[in-house]
This record gives structure tokens, C-alpha cells and sequence, in this order.
């Protein structure tokens, strides 16, 4: 692992994601807020840190809520995102502000994403409103719909499963 990225989990206190990486919760709202679902009350608004060093991918998953990813240092990060039936996986970059990256990228609720780093490291933060809870979070190899599993196998989602 990258000297900065070991610097970081000891520092942010990091611990394993189920999608891969790692994470720490650095606001929970105490605010809440009643979604216009099925779904009970949730915090407003949640954010964490989220690593990955080389090798490491966040898997393909999905999230009931918007979520937002913010570049905070390291390499440039992929992430994708893809509709309910996978028609079109897009490709953003998160880093600095260049032609080709942004610094901040919008999922919005529902939309299945994965992420790896382009290099060493890459630190960002992933903001959810209303905030995140795991029983709002689905990865896809977990999917039960028979459509999915034959998902994994299309070389743009399987190279970040």
C-alpha cells in the first residue's frame, strides 16, 4: 500500500467496506427527514471517507438514495454508473479540474455504480441524502433478479466486480 494511503486509514481511522475499500463515517445528520417510499425516517444527510488503493474496486452496487462523490486527493478515481438494466455503463473521472475530471459527480438514487482508482491511491468523500443506511444498499453479485448475475459477465461490469 502507498505510504500516504496507510497514513490515511491510520489517521481517518478506516475500516473494510462491504463494496471494497475502506471507509469511515464522518457526519450523520441528527436531522431526519421522511423519504417518499417504503422506507422509515432517515438521518438527512450522511458522509464518509472512502479509500481505494490500487487493486481495490468499489463493487458494483446501488444506493436507494442520491449520493455524492467528492475528489480529495490521491489519483483520479473511475467511477461508473449504469441504469437499472445496464443498457449503458458511463465512465466519469473524479480528480482535480482538468479537461477530462471533475471533482465532484452526482449518483442518483437507484443508479448501480463502481469505482477503482487510476493509480496509487484515491481519497474521496461520498455524501447521501437522505442518508445512508445498509438496508438501503444492494450490490449486484447480492441482485436476485435473474438479469443480473448475466450482468456481471459484460466486460464493463465485470472488470469492477
Amino acid at each position: 500500500m502507498h505510504a500516504r494511503a496507510e497514513q490515511l486509514v491510520a489517521i481517518l481511522g478506516l475500516q473494510p467496506h462491504p463494496e471494497g475499500g475502506r471507509f469511515a463515517e464522518v457526519y450523520r445528520s441528527t436531522s431526519s427527514v421522511q423519504p417518499l417510499d417504503d422506507r422509515d425516517r432517515r438521518a438527512a444527510l450522511t458522509t464518509i471517507y472512502f479509500l481505494l488503493v490500487a487493486g481495490e474496486v468499489s463493487r458494483w452496487h446501488r444506493v436507494r438514495s442520491d449520493e455524492v462523490w467528492h475528489f480529495y486527493e490521491g489519483d483520479p478515481i473511475e467511477l461508473s454508473i449504469a441504469d437499472e438494466s445496464f443498457t449503458a455503463v458511463v465512465p466519469h473521472r473524479l480528480g482535480p479540474v482538468a479537461d477530462d475530471a471533475m471533482p465532484v459527480r452526482v449518483v442518483p438514487a437507484g443508479a448501480w455504480q463502481a469505482a477503482r482508482t487510476t493509480g496509487a491511491y484515491t481519497l474521496v468523500g461520498c455524501t447521501v441524502a437522505p442518508g445512508f443506511e445498509y438496508a438501503d444498499f444492494q450490490l449486484l453479485r447480492d441482485a436476485s433478479a435473474p438479469g443480473h448475475h448475466a450482468r456481471l459477465e459484460q466486460p464493463d461490469v465485470a472488470r469492477l466486480r
